[in-house]
């Protein structure tokens, strides 16, 4: 038996490391909520990372600075979201090596990233991630504003407003409806706070605890965790099965 047979025969059997795959995800992050606002860019989510579902970790972080001029965050597997950070460390580091002027945009590394999503779709084994990709860069036309997100399969899109996750479904029906390009930064935190508060009380993997980050063409600024007031006293929430059929 020549090497490369004895080695597979060896990982079969338990005896060597073999390729590791995430083929289910295990520890995973809920929605991220970002939109675009006057200045720049806005995007939060809750800290909590569910562990099947068992809310196992309470302050995990999920949105990161990524070079001069872009925010990450990320939902879904979280051991996957800290391999897409190295690989952005890495993209980073080279481009800084270059020193040649320039450096990379949300945009550019938006279009990394759904590169990375789906060569990895292709390979079968995904990266089981939602991300959102927001930033601010001087162009052409002065500061331009970016946004957009990357799925696990590579699908990828631009708009002003993106909620991944149960976010899809219960945040963006209030973004279409509330959201304005020329919001001030408090009212751009008081939009996404009510989106925040609808996914606490309707998602049963979202906590009480969430972190803002923005960025502009100053830079990025990334707040430190808070609780939102909640008012558990509504009549659906004291009996939810009232009314409905087949319940216990």
């Amino acid at each position: 038996m020549d090497g490369s047979h004895a080695n597979a025969a060896a990982a079969a059997a338990g005896g060597g490391e073999g390729t590791q795959r995430t083929l289910n995800p295990y520890v995973t992050g809920n929605s991220i909520i970002a939109m675009k606002y006057k200045d720049g860019v806005i995007m939060a989510c809750d800290t909590g990372a569910s562990y099947g579902s068992t809310l196992r970790y309470k302050s995990v972080e999920r949105i990161k600075a990524v070079g001069k001029h872009s925010l990450i965050g990320g939902s879904g597997e979280f051991s996957d979201f800290q391999e897409i950070l190295r690989y952005l460390d890495e993209l980073t580091l080279s481009d800084h090596m270059w020193d040649d002027g320039n450096s990379l945009g949300p945009k550019e590394i938006h279009a990394y990233l759904t590169r990375v999503m789906y060569n990895r779709r292709n390979k079968f084994d995904p990266l089981w991630n939602s991300l959102v990709l927001g930033g601010v860069k001087k162009g052409p036309k002065g500061d331009e504003k970016y946004l957009g997100m990357v799925n696990m399969i590579g699908t990828h899109f631009e708009e002003n407003h993106i909620a991944t996750g149960f976010g899809n479904h219960m945040a963006v029906p209030i973004l279409r409806g509330e959201w304005r390009e020329d919001l001030t930064f408090e009212e751009a935190v008081k939009l996404i706070e009510k989106c925040l508060l609808v996914l606490l009380y309707r998602d049963r993997s979202s906590i009480n605890k969430f972190q803002v980050a923005k960025i502009t063409s100053e830079g990025s600024t990334i707040y430190p965790p808070y609780a939102l007031k909640t008012n558990w006293g509504f009549a659906a929430f004291e009996n939810p099965s009232q009314g409905a059929v087949g319940t216990w």
